[in-house]
């Protein structure tokens, strides 16, 4: 399961059931949870936690330093959940000590070849990262959101649950959950009536979803009374509930 040519520090922890490719390097304080495989060529630097039956492919690194002048050496982390899969040269660094210490992943995510996750980033469960995909320091990103190849997300900024970013997309501000973006700065078009279908949402549900993005983006509404009427909203419709938490936490103010 371990090839012989690989290179394991001998304070890593591997769980039983780890397969390590040939030419891999795998650093002191790193744990890696049972049945992950690790590809050729593969570099992990802790400390890191790795959690169960991921893959790893060849050729990509994580858990390097954090690509932030103000890194000094300090002691972070970086956190994988289970059952992620991540492609040929990508690169996930971890965090700084000015932000949450920690980058973290979840579960079950995809990240293509040629990804960026930098330092600080906090990603939840069952997103997709398309093909050069990249977040800039201090990025969340929620359940169930894809970006679409060559999507760029700047620094701070935060992805709700369920949106669809298109190919190239520019990402400057934070885009609120359901929606579907496109274009460099991004803009919204509508909410991500596709992806909601085949996650189970019924077709009342993504009425009033619809109806949600209309008071946001259709009505003329200022943010604030935007805010104010998906409140009055979602005492009836608890999908719009999603809204009212991401716009109350956003501080960058939202895609428009």
């Amino acid at each position: 399961m371990i090839d012989s040519r690989a290179v394991i520090d001998a304070a890593a922890e591997l769980d039983e059931g780890v397969s390590v490719g040939p030419f891999a390097v795998i650093g002191a304080d790193v744990r890696i949870g049972q049945g992950t495989r690790i590809g050729p060529n593969v570099v992990i630097k802790g400390p890191t936690r790795i959690g169960r039956d991921n893959h790893i492919y060849q050729f990509a690194s994580v858990g390097e330093d954090p690509q932030d002048m103000k890194y000094a050496g300090e002691r972070t982390y970086l956190e994988i959940g289970d059952r992620n899969v991540i492609r040929e040269f990508a690169t996930v660094n971890r965090g700084t000590v000015q932000d949450a210490l920690t980058t973290r992943i979840g579960n079950d995510n995809l990240f293509m070849a040629y990804i960026h996750v930098a330092h600080d980033c906090q990603i939840g469960n069952h997103v997709i990262m398309a093909n050069g995909a990249s977040l800039g320091g201090h990025v969340k990103i929620d359940d169930w959101s894809i970006l679409g190849g060559f999507t760029m997300v700047h620094q701070f900024c935060r992805v709700g649950a369920h949106v669809f970013c298109a190919m190239g997309t520019g990402v400057s501000k934070d885009i609120p959950p359901y929606l579907m973006v496109s274009g460099h700065p991004a803009k919204p078009y509508g909410i991500n009536s596709e992806g909601l279908r085949r996650r189970g949402f019924s077709a009342v549900s993504i009425q009033q979803i619809k109806r949600g993005y209309k008071t946001l983006y259709l009505q003329q509404n200022k943010l604030e009374q935007a805010l104010e009427k998906l409140r009055e909203l979602s005492l009836s419709a608890p999908e719009l509930r999603r809204y009212v938490d991401f716009l109350e936490k956003s501080e960058r103010s939202i895609v428009r």
